[in-house]
């Protein structure tokens, strides 16, 4: 590809992803590596926030929930050091509180996972107050419903009881959704 097919990201294409998940991380390097950018990874907030003081990238899609940590403490990091930096958030499911939160710290954009490349890079290039397009395979609502469950299974160390009452749901008909593949 030519330069002039990234001309859209600008002169400075750095880019910094944080994600604990390292297979979604390698892959979405490499899809945006492919866009014309020049990603720099990391699996922690610990290295993200190094890699912010080290040398602020421009654009950074960064995941809300790692493993030591919060990943709006690497948003607010690259917000001090880099107030232009376009920066989307991503989360394995949607909140509204969370995505206020996000927004208010300084993201550009919330996405919740599975997000693909080109929701990322939408997000990361929509202009002004204009929003990006829809996505072309939205989750069903099934699927949405699927892995909230699954999310709140493990947040309660996969423990079927605990995961109901928080769920507000009786323990069996849990135990039917968690014995049945996800859905499309």
């Amino acid at each position: 590809m030519a330069d002039d097919d990234f001309a859209e990201l600008g002169p400075d294409r750095s880019l910094l992803l944080v994600d604990d998940d390292l297979p979604f991380l390698t892959r979405l390097a490499r899809a945006m590596e492919k866009r014309g950018f020049a990603p720099l990874t990391a699996e922690t907030v610990a290295a993200g926030k190094e890699i912010v003081r080290s040398a602020a990238p421009a654009y950074a899609v960064v995941d809300l929930r790692l493993e030591d940590g919060n990943g709006l403490d690497v948003v607010e990091a690259l917000r001090d050091r880099r107030p232009d930096a376009r920066i989307v958030v991503l989360t394995g499911y949607g909140a509204i509180a969370t995505a206020v939160a996000a927004v208010k710290i300084g993201a550009t954009d919330y996405l919740s996972k599975p997000a693909d490349a080109n929701d990322i890079t939408n997000a990361l290039l929509a202009k002004g107050e204009a929003l990006p397009p829809p996505p072309e395979n939205p989750m069903s609502a099934d699927r949405v419903r699927w892995e909230h469950i699954q999310r709140v299974y493990e947040l309660c160390d996969r423990n079927v009881s605990e995961t109901a009452r928080r769920l507000n749901m009786h323990r069996r008909t849990l135990q039917r959704i968690l014995a049945k593949r996800s859905p499309k």
